[in-house]
C-alpha cells in the first residue's frame, strides 16, 4: 500500500526566489486565485504577461479567475455568427463554416472589413480577472508601496499539497512577513493570514485593484480604460464590506471579512485599501466573489479548515503511482510531474465548464475553452478513479445540446455537431481552422464511456439515462457526416484533421479521425445497448464499411490525400491506437512501424504537450514500453515542466498548457494499469502489469486505485 502522503509531501512546491515565470495558484476548478512570491498579488507589473511577451520573455499573470465571471465588449454593428459564414461546396451541396476569422491579422492589428464579425465573435465573450488582492509594503509610513520583489529579502515560499495550504515567507525593513493563502474548496472564495510586525508600524496593509476586461489574445485585464467600469463600496459592518463591480452588461460581487483595520477607497479608481489599525500584527481577509450577492460571511480558519479535508480526501482517494526505488534517473522527475498534474488539474480543470488550456491564469484565446482539448485535461480523472472530477464538466453538454444541434442543422446533418472553440453559452467561435475540426465530435462520448466504466456499478444507469439523448444526436451527426462510395464510407472533405495544417478543401480520410469515428460509433452502439435498444443498423454498416486509413511503404499517413504526411505540428496520427484502443481499422504491426517512423524524424519542437503522452500510450498499446517512458519523458522544449508544473508552449502567450499535465496524467494511467478484454475480440489484456514500463528492473512501479482503460 502506498504511503500516499509522503508520496504527495516529498514533492511539495519550494521557491526561493521570484520569478515572473512563476506563480502558484489556490483554488476548486471553478474559482481560482493566483499568488506571487508573496502569496499574494502584490507585484503586478512584475508578473504582466503582456510586457513579457513585447520583451520575448516568459511571464505568467497572477490573476483572480473563475468560470461563471465573462464579459463581452459592446457589440455596435450586431454581428451574429452568420456574419462569419463562407460556402463550401460539398457532396451534399453548399455547406456554410464560420470560418471568417484570421489569428494573425487580428494580433496583428490589421483587419480586413469582411474579418470584423468573426473577429469579434471570436473574442467575445472573454473571461475576465475578478480582481487583484495584493500586499502593500511601504519604505516608510505614507511612502508610495514597493512595486518590484527585488526590495524582499529571504522570500521562502511552499505550497503544500496535501493540504493546499500556500506559505509564503520573506523579510522587509528588517522584518518577517508571513502570508498563508487558501482556497475554499467549494465557493469562489479565497482566505489569507498576515503576520508581521509591519503591520502595526503602519508599514504593511492590502491593496484590492480591480481592471477592466480585455478582449486581447492573453490578457485578463486592461488596467488604461477606468471609465468603462464602476467600483461601489458598501459598508456592511465595522469589519466586513461589499465592493460591487459592473462593466457592461456583467456585474459581479466581492464580499470582504476581516480581523483588523479599516477598508477604506483611495482617490484612484477601483483601488481600495485595508489598513491596519492599532497594534495588532495578525491580519486575516478572507474574499468572496460571486456574479449575485450570496455569498456569506467566512473565516480564515474555516476557509483553512475546509481546504484542508478536501485535499485530504483528494489524495487519499482515488488513484496513487510511486516510483520510489526505481534505477532510471528519470523515474523522480515523472513522479514529480505526476503529482503536480495532479494538483494542477484539479485546481483548473475539474469545474464545472470544460478546461481552457492555461487553465483559471492566463486567457489564452480569450478564456474559452477548446473542445478538442477537453478529452486531454479531463479523460485522466476516471482513469486514476476520480470520476466526479470528470462528471461536473459533463453536464455543460447537454446546456450546450440545442446550440449544436442547430450547427448541425445549418450544415444540413442529422444530430448535434460540436464545435472547437466556444464560450458557456455554446455558440461557436469563428475560425479559419477550428471550423473545420472534427476529432472534438467523439469527445463526449469517449468521456461519458470512461465515466461510466469508473462509476459504481449503481450509478451507471442514471448517467446512461441522463446522457441518452446526447449519445444519440452526437453519434447521429457522425453518421450523417461520413460520404459513401462505392460502399464505402469516407470522412470527406472539407475536413481539418488534428494535425491542423492541411488544405481542409481537398483532405478527407485523416487516420486518426477514422479510427475515432469507428471508436465512437461504438460506444453509441454500446449506450443503445445499455437502454435496452437494438444496435441501430446503419451506424453498424457505416462501421464495417469505414475507409482504411492510408499506408505508405507500410506505415500510416495522416490523411489519404497529397501531401499524405507533413512532419510538424501534432502527429495525432498515432492516436489511432493509442488514444484510441484497438479496432479493425488500426494494425498493431503498422502502427508500430509507423511509432518508429515518427520518432525517427519528426520536428520534435514544433509538437504540442499534448503529443508526447500520445506517443507514449500508442507505444503501450504496440507493446514498446521503452518507446513510452522515452516518448513521456521527451528532452524538448515543449515538453519540460516548470518548478510549479507548469508546461510552456510558445513563451509569453501561452506560458503554461494544461492540456499537457492531463495528457501526462492519462498516459501513466495506461502505462500502469493497462487496458481491458473485449467481448467482442478486439482488445486484449496486457501479460504484465504496467505494460508501459521496461521489465528491465530500472523502474519500480507500485500503483493502486485506477480503472483500467478500454
Amino acid at each position: 500500500m502506498i504511503d500516499r502522503e509522503a508520496l504527495v509531501r516529498r514533492h511539495a512546491i519550494e521557491l526561493t526566489r521570484p520569478d515572473p515565470a512563476h506563480v502558484l495558484t489556490v483554488g476548486n476548478g471553478d474559482f481560482a486565485y493566483t499568488a506571487d512570491i508573496t502569496g499574494m498579488q502584490t507585484f503586478v507589473a512584475y508578473h504582466d504577461q503582456s510586457a513579457a511577451f513585447a520583451e520575448q520573455r516568459l511571464a505568467v499573470n497572477n490573476a483572480t479567475m473563475s468560470n461563471w465571471g465573462w464579459h463581452s465588449m459592446p457589440n455596435p454593428d450586431g454581428f451574429v455568427l452568420d456574419d462569419a459564414m463562407s460556402t463550401y461546396q460539398t457532396a451534399r451541396g453548399p455547406v456554410q463554416y464560420p470560418d471568417r476569422f484570421d489569428t494573425a491579422a487580428m494580433l496583428g492589428g490589421e483587419l480586413p472589413e469582411e474579418l470584423r464579425a468573426g473577429a469579434w465573435l471570436h473574442t467575445n465573450p472573454h473571461r475576465i480577472d475578478l480582481g487583484r488582492i495584493g500586499l502593500q509594503l511601504f519604505p516608510a509610513p505614507g511612502a508610495e508601496p514597493e512595486t518590484y520583489p527585488e526590495a524582499l529579502a529571504n522570500p521562502r515560499q511552499r505550497l503544500d499539497l496535501w493540504s493546499g495550504t500556500l506559505t509564503s515567507r520573506f523579510e522587509y525593513a528588517g522584518q518577517e512577513v508571513r502570508v498563508t493563502t487558501v482556497a475554499d474548496p467549494h465557493q469562489s472564495r479565497v482566505a489569507f493570514r498576515i503576520e508581521s510586525e509591519l503591520l502595526a508600524s503602519g508599514r504593511a496593509g492590502v491593496v484590492l485593484k480591480f481592471p477592466y476586461a480585455s478582449d486581447g489574445f492573453f490578457q485578463t485585464s486592461d488596467w488604461t480604460s477606468p471609465d468603462k467600469h464602476a467600483s461601489t463600496l458598501e459598508q456592511l459592518g465595522e469589519r466586513a464590506a461589499r465592493i460591487r463591480r459592473m462593466l457592461d452588461d456583467t456585474a459581479y460581487a466581492v464580499r470582504l471579512d476581516w480581523t483588523e483595520g479599516a477598508l477604506s477607497a483611495t482617490g484612484e479608481p477601483h483601488v481600495f485599501v485595508l489598513t491596519p489599525t492599532g497594534s495588532a500584527t495578525v491580519l486575516e481577509l478572507v474574499a468572496g466573489f460571486s456574479p449575485d450577492d450570496e455569498t456569506g460571511s467566512a473565516t480564515f480558519a474555516a476557509v483553512s479548515d475546509a481546504a484542508a479535508a478536501w485535499w485530504r480526501d483528494f489524495w487519499t482517494s482515488g488513484a496513487a503511482v510511486d516510483f520510489a526505488g526505481s534505477t532510471d534517473p528519470r523515474a523522480a522527475e515523472l513522479e514529480r510531474r505526476v503529482v503536480l498534474s495532479q494538483y494542477l488539474t484539479a485546481v483548473h480543470g475539474s469545474g464545472s465548464l470544460p478546461p481552457q488550456e492555461s487553465g483559471l491564469v492566463a486567457n489564452s484565446w480569450f478564456g474559452k475553452f477548446h473542445l478538442e482539448m477537453h478529452w486531454w485535461h479531463a479523460a485522466h480523472f476516471a482513469a486514476w478513479g476520480r470520476p466526479r472530477l470528470l462528471a461536473r464538466s459533463m453536464d455543460w453538454y447537454l446546456s450546450a445540446l440545442d446550440s449544436a444541434r442547430e450547427t448541425a442543422r445549418r450544415q444540413s446533418y442529422d444530430g448535434a455537431r460540436w464545435p472547437k472553440q466556444v464560450g458557456p453559452d455554446g455558440r461557436e467561435s469563428p475560425s479559419e481552422i477550428g471550423a473545420l475540426l472534427i476529432w472534438q465530435q467523439p469527445h463526449p462520448l469517449y468521456l461519458l464511456e470512461l465515466l461510466h466504466r469508473a462509476l459504481p456499478a449503481d450509478r451507471r444507469a442514471e448517467l446512461v439515462t441522463r446522457f441518452a439523448e446526447l449519445v444519440e444526436e452526437t453519434g447521429m451527426f457522425m453518421a450523417s457526416f461520413v460520404e459513401e462510395r462505392s460502399g464505402i464510407y469516407h470522412l470527406p472533405a472539407p475536413v481539418m484533421p488534428a494535425q491542423e495544417f492541411y488544405d481542409a478543401r481537398t483532405t478527407e480520410d485523416p487516420t486518426f479521425e477514422l479510427a475515432y469515428w469507428w471508436w465512437g460509433l461504438e460506444i453509441a452502439q454500446f449506450w443503445r445497448e445499455r437502454l435496452g435498444l437494438e444496435r441501430n443498423r446503419q451506424w453498424q454498416d457505416i462501421q464495417d464499411n469505414l475507409a482504411a486509413p492510408h499506408q505508405n511503404k507500410g506505415t500510416y499517413t495522416a490523411i489519404a490525400a497529397e501531401p499524405f504526411l507533413r512532419r510538424d505540428d501534432h502527429p495525432s496520427l498515432l492516436c489511432a491506437l493509442g488514444v484510441v484502443p484497438a479496432g479493425p481499422l488500426t494494425d498493431p504491426g503498422v502502427m508500430e512501424a509507423t511509432l518508429l517512423d515518427v520518432l525517427d524524424d519528426w520536428q520534435w519542437e514544433s509538437a504540442w504537450g499534448w503529443d508526447f503522452p500520445a506517443a507514449a500510450m500508442t507505444a503501450t498499446r504496440v507493446g514498446r514500453p521503452d518507446l513510452a517512458v522515452d516518448a513521456l519523458l521527451m528532452d524538448t522544449p515543449k515538453n519540460a515542466y516548470s518548478a510549479v508544473g507548469h508546461a510552456p508552449q510558445i513563451g509569453s502567450l501561452l506560458p503554461l498548457y494544461n492540456p499537457a499535465n492531463g495528457g501526462l496524467l492519462a498516459a501513466v494511467s495506461l502505462m500502469a494499469a493497462g487496458w481491458e478484454s473485449s467481448d467482442t475480440g478486439i482488445g486484449t489484456v496486457p501479460d504484465t502489469d504496467c505494460p508501459g514500463f521496461p521489465r528491465d528492473g530500472s523502474w519500480q512501479v507500485q500503483h493502486e486505485g485506477f480503472t483500467v482503460w478500454p
